[in-house]
């Protein structure tokens, strides 16, 4: 006869989990003097991470604004203008009259490129560093500049 099932306790392992897990945010600023750029701020995230004290876990990077993105790719000069073109042809920021969104601000174009960018990255945390790929770094990508805007860092792990 075998011994009756018992259902284990989740509630209680599940706060040991929570116990153990630590947070951190940051806020990074960026005002750029122009309308479109791509900025690599893998350094600037890397500080959070080493500030944050956590080995492992999963870091989240997002622009808090709906005309930025973040992304992760190359960061090669030839790349960023084959961006610049090809979201140029996509989304072109003249003429204005083409887009209904255009009431008050003239940047439908620059919600169009955030959209196709991204919003977000997530990047696995290992024994303290960024686990990215050969090549990969993390971009601020700017898309109706010339005003303050925030990129979010929130770094979950232990």
């Amino acid at each position: 006869m075998s011994a009756p099932f018992i259902a284990p306790d989740y509630r209680v392992r599940n706060w040991r989990i929570r116990d153990r897990m630590k947070n951190f945010r940051e806020e990074l600023w960026f005002e750029l003097p122009t309308r479109r750029a791509f900025i690599n701020i893998t350094r600037q995230v890397e500080e959070c991470l080493r500030k944050s004290g956590i080995q492992e876990g999963l870091l989240l990077c997002n622009a808090m604004h709906i005309t930025a993105s973040v992304f992760i790719n190359d960061d090669e000069r030839g790349l960023h203008e084959d961006f610049e073109r090809w979201l140029e042809r996509l989304a072109p920021e003249n003429p204005h009259s083409q887009y209904r969104h255009n009431v008050g601000e003239d940047n439908a174009d620059a919600h169009l490129k955030r959209t196709i960018m991204g919003r977000e990255v997530v990047v696995a945390v290992t024994r303290g560093k960024l686990d990215l790929g050969p090549w990969e770094q993390i971009f601020y990508g700017e898309f109706d500049g010339k005003r303050r805007k925030r990129v979010l860092v929130k770094i979950v792990g232990e």
